[in-house]
């Protein structure tokens, strides 16, 4: 991993990023001309800007969780108990220290330990920030050590000066967010095949294909090895049934609907796929592997006093004036995605509502968050078959806060809708990987368990026949679903993104530029905010990301909007009414990079409420449809 973190220190060093036309630097390509080299390096400079930002995060927060010791202390709670109970729920804060002035530190009341690792440098900028408090000064070190294990120490002064709080937080986050950029930027190969055991392959035409370098990512897809999905035109007899296990030396065989997954001990996929060549079969493929669509920066965050919000209807009250502007402490400074497509504006109109649920099928969600745990409806993990979808990557977690986070409660950020309940489900294991298989049930089971809108960061350039037999249930079942295009920034659309009935988003900057890393084609619907997105993250902390996988909720929660405004919309009305109001960006009218462009809270919701009584866009869904269809034949 760390092989690349050389090249990343010399963009910043030098400040620019290189483009393909080195006779003309100042000017920018067109996302048509991204080359392999612009694109590795733009990423690596987005990688570097994320990790920085992740570090200022950090830095910040710290600085509001200290400042809740000190005043606690002030209050009169005891110093031992609130360092203690810091501590606890936040495992960064390797050893707090309060000190009255002039006292030596040796002599306040400690809880935990100085790393070992590091204990020379700890100590020396503990020495440092004590006598930067006992001037009353507010101190923040340098950061010291390496890879997981690197650290700052932070010293806040009370507020006569008369005592302090001094300590060191580990930064393991930051060696944890670059390993995910890595992988999920595309920036190195993906997955781990030995992992996994699976194969990688050409995507049309299934030909082994080896992926030792991040652009071979791009049109590649991933199978397990011994493992084949089946669907009958007719149900075999449990006789056929047991014939067929084994003759193929079946270890399992799962069932869903009426496709099945076989594997087998030493069969690989190819052989099986021509084995039931023979028997009556509707379809047989590979069992394909779907990954996240993101890529990581992440920040830390304390867990404030809970502060939870009432279910309401769909009407702001009078206090969500046009000034407005949410208390969440990391909103103004850092949550850019929400006020640029108009998110503040929209909570005049709505701010959701508990009956429209939307469901994340991704890799679980992080149940305790205290920016989160009032928002979340019973899940479902599909990976253990049981009902704890505990986030175990970050990345749901991540993708469910920019969503539903609580807003206006003084702590974290805030979400786009204030009351949509999210049903976690997870599909996608410790790795941010994903069968065919558990993400069909996935998506099925919140299709049955009232999920009106649905959020799909991940993907594969494999088109499934498995996976799109599940998208059309939820999709019958009037869903919306809304899915990531992928971050390889290639035209080859990307499953499940480029099924008819899937809403496809590709990801824009601060700038409303194509984001590097953005998947592109005529699948693409809309574009919205996808780089440096802050929001929640495991263990009561936050992180800012960057991917298709951040710009897709954003998608995903204004559905939600939609559908709480106007609860009689049908799926294809919402899908309507997204595009229809969307900014336009890059080449007049549609285009294949930004789709219909950029979204706009206020205009689609307001377009909502005015087609309360009528809204039909029967032709043109079908007319998309229609297209793809022809597209996907056409090879």
């Amino acid at each position: 991993m760390w092989r690349y973190l050389t090249s990343i220190s010399l963009i910043l060093g030098l400040g620019v990023i290189l483009f393909p036309d080195q006779q003309n630097p100042q000017t920018k390509p067109g996302p048509e001309v991204y080359s392999t080299k612009y694109e590795t390096t733009s990423k690596l400079a987005l990688l570097e800007q994320d990790v920085k930002l992740t570090d200022d995060l950090c830095r910040s927060q710290c600085s509001i969780d200290y400042s809740q010791m000190i005043s606690k202390i002030e209050s009169g709670e005891p110093v031992l108990k609130v360092l203690g109970e810091m501590k606890t729920e936040h495992e960064k804060m390797d050893v707090l220290i309060w000190s009255k002035q002039s006292q030596p530190l040796e002599k306040g009341i400690t809880v935990g330990e100085v790393p070992s690792s590091y204990k020379e440098q700890a100590t020396t900028y503990l020495k440092e920030a004590k006598t930067a408090v006992d001037e009353g000064k507010h101190y923040q070190s340098p950061k010291f050590g390496a890879a997981q294990q690197t650290y700052f120490v932070q010293g806040t002064p009370s507020t006569n000066r008369d005592s302090s709080v001094v300590g060191v937080i580990h930064q393991d986050v930051l060696y944890q967010v670059t390993d995910h950029q890595l992988k999920n930027l595309r920036l190195e190969p993906y997955p781990n095949e030995n992992r996994w055991k699976v194969e990688s392959v050409d995507t049309d035409t299934l030909q082994d294909k080896v992926v030792d370098h991040p652009e071979d990512n791009q049109g590649t897809s991933h199978y397990q090895q011994n493992e084949v999905v089946v669907r009958f035109k007719q149900d075999p007899t449990e006789a056929q049934l047991a014939q067929i296990k084994n003759e193929i030396k079946a270890i399992s065989a799962q069932k869903l609907g009426y496709t099945y997954v076989f594997r087998t001990q030493g069969m690989e996929a190819k052989a099986l796929m021509a084995y039931f060549q023979k028997w009556d079969v509707a379809y047989v493929e590979p069992h394909f592997l779907y990954l996240t669509n993101d890529y990581y920066d992440d920040q830390e965050k304390e867990d404030a006093e809970d502060s939870s919000q009432t279910d309401t209807d769909t009407t702001a009250p009078t206090d969500i004036s046009a000034n407005f502007m949410p208390n969440d402490n990391l909103f103004s400074k850092y949550q850019w995605n929400l006020p640029l497509i108009e998110t503040v504006q929209g909570w005049q109109l709505t701010r959701g509502t508990k009956d429209v649920i939307v469901a994340v099928v991704d890799t679980g969600v992080d149940l305790k968050h205290p920016d989160l745990r009032n928002q979340l409806l019973p899940g479902y993990n599909v990976i253990s078959d049981n009902d704890n979808p505990q986030d175990d990557v970050g990345h749901g977690t991540h993708v469910t806060g920019v969503i539903s986070a609580l807003v206006n409660n003084n702590l974290g950020v805030a979400g786009m809708t204030w009351y949509n309940k999210v049903i976690p489900v997870k599909v996608l294991d410790q790795t941010g990987a994903g069968s065919t298989y558990s993400v069909a049930q996935g998506i099925i089971w919140a299709a049955d368990h009232g999920a009106k809108v649905m959020n799909l960061s991940l993907g594969n350039y494999a088109d499934s026949s498995f996976l799109h037999d599940a998208v059309r249930y939820a999709y019958d079942k009037d869903v919306a679903l809304i899915a990531a295009s992928g971050n390889d920034n290639t035209e080859r659309p990307g499953f499940p993104a480029a099924y008819p009935e899937v809403f496809a988003v590709a990801a824009s900057d601060s700038q409303n530029n194509k984001a590097p890393f953005s998947n592109y084609g005529d699948y693409i619907d809309v574009t919205a905010p996808g780089v440096s997105i802050a929001s929640t993250y495991p263990n009561n902390q936050y992180a800012a990301l960057s991917g298709t996988s951040m710009a897709s909720p954003h998608v995903t929660a204004l559905a939600a909007l939609i559908r709480s405004a106007n609860p009689s919309l049908k799926n294809t009305d919402v899908y309507e009414i997204i595009r229809k109001t969307a900014q336009d960006l890059g080449t007049k009218g549609r285009d294949k990079y930004f789709g219909f462009g950029l979204i706009d809270v206020v205009k689609a919701v307001k377009m909502a409420e005015e087609n309360s009584n009528q809204v039909s866009y029967f032709p043109q869904s079908l007319s998309r449809q229609m297209h793809l269809i022809t597209k996907k034949y056409a090879y």
